[in-house]
């Protein structure tokens, strides 16, 4: 069995994470438990109990990919109809899909494990598991692929700004812009996932870290500053957008 510990910071209904995730698991009653926890944290989950199917659906989704879109994670369990965990793996990387994956299973060996990291997974977590943990691990691979896709591109480009990320440079409206440390990762992060929206707490963790102590009041000075800066008119921007209720998005 497993266990039901949500996460205690869980707020149902309020948290908006705008992330996607597959969940590919044929035992309903797992998949429905993961389901809700992974929405009751705020993302948004497309659940599959079939592995060709769910083959086909990441296929289609990268070839329609477009920045912002597609899938942030997928949870793949092992035991499947159709197709299994392992040749969905090796199809997904074979094909240069860098989708994270983190395998469910209860083979618990330490060859099945090495297999599943071996085939292309980022992560491989036996079952029976913790919610907690499954909802920790689901942050941690989200996270990380979200710092590679930042460092991946040399030039962004949106509209009238350019971000040379090797050269840490700013162009706004054909002229350079002088940004602090904190200033240029706020762009940078914004550029990565255009029309994305951000809560003042994920934009925390992201620039300043989770072990971060102050007033998440310091994201609204920080957009303040940028406005200014890039704005051509801060007090009706078109770059950096408040969504009342839940933050801010780029474009």
């Amino acid at each position: 069995m497993l266990s039901l510990d949500l996460p205690q910071n869980s707020t149902s209904g309020s948290i908006v994470n705008n992330y996607r995730i597959l969940v590919v698991e044929d035992e309903d009653v797992i998949r429905d438990m993961i389901v809700l926890a992974l929405e009751e944290e705020g993302y948004e989950v497309l659940s599959i109990s079939d592995g060709r199917a769910a083959l086909n659906l990441l296929q289609q989704e990268e070839e329609t990919k477009t920045i912002g879109s597609g899938f942030d994670l997928v949870l793949l369990d092992l035991m499947l109809p159709q197709i299994n965990g392992l040749d969905i793996c090796r199809c997904l990387r074979y094909q240069n899909n860098i989708v994270p994956i983190l395998i469910l299973s209860a083979k618990a060996s330490e060859t099945d494990r090495v297999l599943g990291l071996e085939v292309g997974a980022d992560d491989y977590l036996t079952k029976p598991f913790s919610m907690r943990e499954l909802v920790a691990r689901c942050r941690a691979l989200i996270r990380r692929q979200g710092f590679t896709n930042m460092s991946s591109a040399p030039i962004r480009k949106f509209r009238d700004i350019a971000i040379y990320t090797q050269e840490c440079r700013v162009i706004a409206h054909g002229e350079e812009v002088n940004l602090s440390p904190k200033e240029y990762r706020l762009l940078e992060l914004f550029m990565s996932y255009p029309r994305r929206v951000w809560s003042r707490e994920q934009l925390i963790e992201q620039i300043w870290g989770p072990d971060f102590l102050g007033d998440t009041k310091t994201v609204d000075v920080h957009i303040r500053w940028l406005r200014e800066k890039l704005e051509k008119d801060p007090s009706q921007p078109e770059y950096l957008i408040t969504v009342r209720g839940f933050g801010y998005r780029f474009g």
